[in-house]
């Protein structure tokens, strides 16, 4: 690949995942500024802090971003992760971003932790529950849930969206692969999401895999490890 494909290719990873946390902040910076006298303090304290959390992944993004560009890199230092607590974080700015959705949170109670890199974690579940809403019609529901699964804990991301043909289904985590369906010509993206998705899961020892059919939805399928407490403690040494 050329010098002047890898930097296009670094430009339209970097414009696909600033987005979501640059709308987040530019759309409460808004609802505060056009409605801060109509807004309760809870409310005001409730979506600066969402800006605050936004603004704190954009400073992680690029280096995630370069890091994924780079197929033989590794990742950050692994940790224990409370993957309920991640979901619940943003889940706010999605029922913000899109107000015709409703999204469902399933989690199982005294789910047990994971070991990942967790700002890396959250852009996963931040490019799944995005993408599950963009291709969803109003009125929809996005249904997220966890569960133990063996030795690792499973994430569904369910929609009830326009699904994905049968033809198209070696194309989904595809680089600068877009599926053509109706939505389509109405939603931003550029083919990126599900790409780096794949390759941030798989980078933490996880996979991920989906069910669709087409006009009635789309779920994936993400598997973690459970964290293991004897083996963080073995690698933290070889490290």
């Amino acid at each position: 690949m050329s010098n002047d494909s890898i930097q296009d290719e670094f430009i339209a990873t970097v414009s696909h995942e600033l987005r979501t946390p640059l709308t987040s902040i530019r759309g409460f910076s808004q609802t505060l500024l056009n409605s801060w006298d109509r807004i309760d303090d809870d409310s005001k304290k409730k979506f600066i802090k969402i800006i605050e959390d936004q603004s704190n992944r954009l400073i992680h993004l690029v280096e995630n971003v370069l890091s994924v560009s780079k197929m033989n890199a590794g990742v950050d230092v692994l940790k224990k992760v409370d993957i309920n607590g991640v979901i619940k974080k943003i889940i706010p700015i999605f029922t913000e971003q899109y107000k015709t959705r409703t999204f469902k949170p399933e989690l199982s109670p005294n789910l047990p932790p994971s070991r990942l890199d967790e700002d890396k974690f959250e852009q996963i579940m931040t490019n799944l529950i995005d993408n599950a809403a963009k291709y969803s019609g109003d009125g929809k529901i996005v249904t997220i849930s966890t569960e133990p699964d063996g030795n690792m804990i499973l994430i569904k991301v369910k929609d009830e969206g326009v699904g994905i043909k049968k033809e198209d289904y070696g194309k989904l985590f595809k680089k600068f692969s877009r599926l053509e369906n109706h939505l389509t010509s109405t939603t931003q993206g550029n083919g990126l999401g599900l790409y780096i998705t794949k390759q941030l899961v798989e980078k933490m020892n996880g996979s991920i895999n989906f069910e669709s059919e087409e006009n009635k939805g789309t779920t994936f399928f993400v598997r973690v490890p459970i964290y293991n407490q004897e083996e963080a403690l073995r690698c933290s040494r070889i490290s």
